[in-house]
């Protein structure tokens, strides 16, 4: 019996709009940090609870995107994207109705759950309309869309919003608009598959403990690594917007452009790391980006008002922070998964990096700041990543290229030592 023809036609049309889709769950979560300055002014916050803002959303992301995958699987995926992205998209919206902390932490904290409620939903979906093939580079792509969206264009376009729209508010209302749009092509064009119509192995094996992650050296590792990658983007991400309008004094539209290159460079940076890590192997790869970031934070850190010179310092920090979340959460905790845990394991490694990383870091971040003053949040970033290298450097090769190249080496000197063992005794 012929296996089903693949529909390459709805795979293209699944990528697309669900990329699309998550990259508008990244540009609401981001749109925040380069309006905050006016927020700040207008609401009467301070950077404590812009800490506490950011950090809400990814504690509560982190928190149901491990609870919601099971119920993806039972419910079916379509109902919880076109849901979510309703909920999310008008969330945004709302938030430009806030009238103080607790209404705005409220809002997204509600932010964060649909958010993170959409996370599996849409991977899987995304999983399930690939090819086997391609499955891993379409599920790169649509990961890409976050920072691209969320950390790049996020601060240009509100910046941009802003000389249009009469206020910040303006820029939340306009912001529901194409979330609406996205929900109702995904209800029209994705469809559920049916179990039997999914083209991964069901083998009928024994399913392990869920506890048995725990046994793999690198999930703890991974774990640890990717929570010192979060807390230095996030924070980045969170605090750099303000920083460079209060402290290196730059224009809103200076800022704007500064701002974006987080997340063109950490685009670029997801695919950038993990391919590299193919063919030098994993270890190494986090050693290069947890050692290359710290370094060109620090020279972000001490440059003043040179908006092309931070723009390119910038886009190094994030495209080297944003690939170690790529290869943490992707090839890194796959390898390391024991059999039948690798959706566990995944989950695992970024729920609890996203919980911590991106959730409480900002909220020490922001305490940091209104205590000590803003420009201390960059050293907070900087001493995370720098601690990142050094859990790195404990991390188990697991490239299988990497690991096929030493077993030939150790077989091909094997003949040599045994050689020499034999002259050796003929000597003697």
């Amino acid at each position: 019996m012929n296996a089903p023809r693949h529909d390459v036609g709805y795979e293209r049309r699944t990528l697309a709009l669900l990329g699309i889709g998550f990259g508008l769950v990244g540009f609401d979560r981001w749109l925040l940090a380069p309006l905050f300055p006016h927020i700040m002014r207008d609401l009467g916050l301070n950077y404590s609870q812009l800490g506490s803002l950011v950090g809400i959303l990814g504690v509560a992301w982190g928190l149901w995107s491990i609870a919601m995958g099971p119920l993806a699987d039972r419910i079916g995926r379509k109902k919880i994207l076109v849901t979510t992205m309703i909920a999310f998209s008008l969330l945004s919206s709302l938030s430009g109705f806030a009238t103080g902390f607790i209404s705005l932490l409220l809002l997204r904290a509600a932010m964060g759950i649909a958010e993170g409620a959409f996370t599996p939903a849409s991977i899987a979906a995304n999983s399930e309309a690939s090819l086997p093939a391609r499955r891993g580079l379409n599920q790169g792509i649509q990961i890409s869309m976050i920072p691209l969206m969320g950390l790049g264009f996020a601060p240009i376009v509100a910046t941009q919003l802003l000389q249009i729209v009469p206020n910040w508010h303006w820029v939340f209302t306009l912001s529901a608009v194409p979330g609406l749009i996205v929900a109702a092509l995904i209800w029209r064009c994705v469809r559920d598959r049916d179990a039997s119509a999914i083209s991964i192995s069901r083998e009928p094996v024994e399913r392990p403990r869920w506890t048995a992650l725990f046994a793999s050296r690198n999930v703890t590792i991974a774990t640890v690594a990717i929570l010192c990658a979060m807390s230095g983007i996030f924070v980045i991400g969170a605090m750099v917007p303000t920083y460079l309008v209060s402290v290196v004094h730059l224009d809103m539209r200076s800022m704007g452009f500064v701002a974006s290159a987080v997340g063109f460079g950490g685009f670029i940076g997801c695919f950038a790391l993990a391919g590299l890590s193919d063919f030098i192997g994993r270890r190494p790869t986090a050693l290069i980006g947890f050692v290359c970031a710290a370094v060109l934070l620090y020279l972000f850190s001490c440059t003043g008002p040179n908006p092309v010179l931070l723009f390119v310092l910038l886009f190094g920090v994030a495209l080297f922070s944003m690939g170690l979340l790529s290869l943490l959460s992707g090839p890194v905790a796959t390898e390391a998964a024991p059999a039948g845990l690798i959706a566990s394991t995944i989950g695992f490694v970024s729920g609890v990096g996203e919980t911590f990383g991106g959730g409480v870091a900002p909220v020490i971040a922001g305490f940091i700041a209104q205590h000590f003053g803003l420009a201390c949040t960059l050293d907070f970033a900087l001493y995370s990543l720098a601690a990142g290298a050094a859990v790195a450097f404990f991390l188990i090769e697991t490239a299988p290229r990497k690991r096929r190249d030493e077993a030939q080496a150790q077989v091909q000197s094997t003949p040599d030592r045994v050689g020499t063992v034999i002259a050796r005794n003929g000597d003697a």
